[in-house]
């Protein structure tokens, strides 16, 4: 690929794999470091295998069934996780919403948070100092900008967590379902801030069972499945894929339901 059209790709995502090892019992982590890996006493669970996806401007879901990988993704994107293989390649200041609370202290006050968010992503005391009022005014959590995040709702945290996240003025933004937290007015109010990110060129990732707002709003899918790609490219028809396979776990689900009672009936 030319430099010219990969510079169109804000996220690339190459090869990335995700392997976790599942241990029945604690000391059987233990005899592996014991045994200096020897002894083998782990399965493997691939929650990512071969995933190749290009994120251009504009708003991509990643949508699929619970426990697709879609979460795992944004957090290898976001470099919260490392892959077991592969790359990921961004270009810009990214920032990220992921799990509720993710990255900020209990302990220290919202306003204290922000600003070491903020040096966490590389910005100096003196500039986070000077959007402080800004956030807080987005954020519209009063005097609790000055208390510990331990006494926040759940709703709070997901408004601080944004308003700190877009103050900044990102390239790539990655949301992990936090929208969905909180009271209808922050939401709105959210959608429209991701809105006028989306017309000024920016890239958003996010993660949602929202079809209506993915085929409204989006102009990329990614539909995840087992952790692998089934689908990549056109809203309308990544969306419809969704829904074929969601119909399809259904059916499976039912029959497995059904079954033991119809085999009672027939007494078997």
């Amino acid at each position: 690929m030319s430099q010219t059209n990969s510079s169109q790709f804000k996220v690339e995502v190459t090869d990335v794999c995700k392997r976790y090892n599942i241990y029945d019992k604690p000391v059987d982590r233990l005899k592996e470091l014991v045994t200096r890996n020897r002894l083998c006493c782990h399965r493997e669970y691939w929650a990512l295998r071969d995933i190749n996806v290009q994120f251009p401007k504009g708003v991509t879901a990643l949508i699929g069934p619970n426990g697709s990988g879609k979460s795992t993704l944004l957090q290898i994107i976001a470099g919260v996780l490392e892959p077991t293989s592969g790359t990921v390649e961004r270009r810009g200041r990214i920032t990220a919403i992921l799990e509720l609370g993710a990255g900020f202290q209990p302990d220290y006050s919202g306003r204290e948070n922000v600003i070491l968010n903020g040096m966490i992503l590389g910005i100096s005391r003196e500039e986070m100092e000077t959007r402080i009022e800004s956030i807080a005014e987005f954020a519209e959590i009063g005097d609790f900008f000055d208390q510990p995040i331990k006494t926040y709702s759940s709703g709070m945290v997901v408004r601080l967590a944004f308003a700190t996240a877009v103050s900044v003025e990102p390239e790539i933004l990655l949301v992990d379902e936090a929208m969905a937290v909180g009271d209808q007015n922050f939401q709105t109010k959210c959608r429209d801030h991701i809105w006028k990110m989306k017309q000024s060129g920016k890239t958003i990732i996010f993660v949602t069972h929202d079809m209506d707002m993915v085929r409204s709003w989006c102009d990329q899918a990614v539909l995840l499945n087992g952790g692998q790609t089934v689908k990549v490219g056109d809203v309308n028809e990544v969306v419809e894929a969704f829904e074929d396979l969601m119909n399809h776990h259904e059916k499976v689900a039912v029959k497995r339901f059904t079954a033991p009672a119809e085999a009672a009936k027939a007494g078997v």
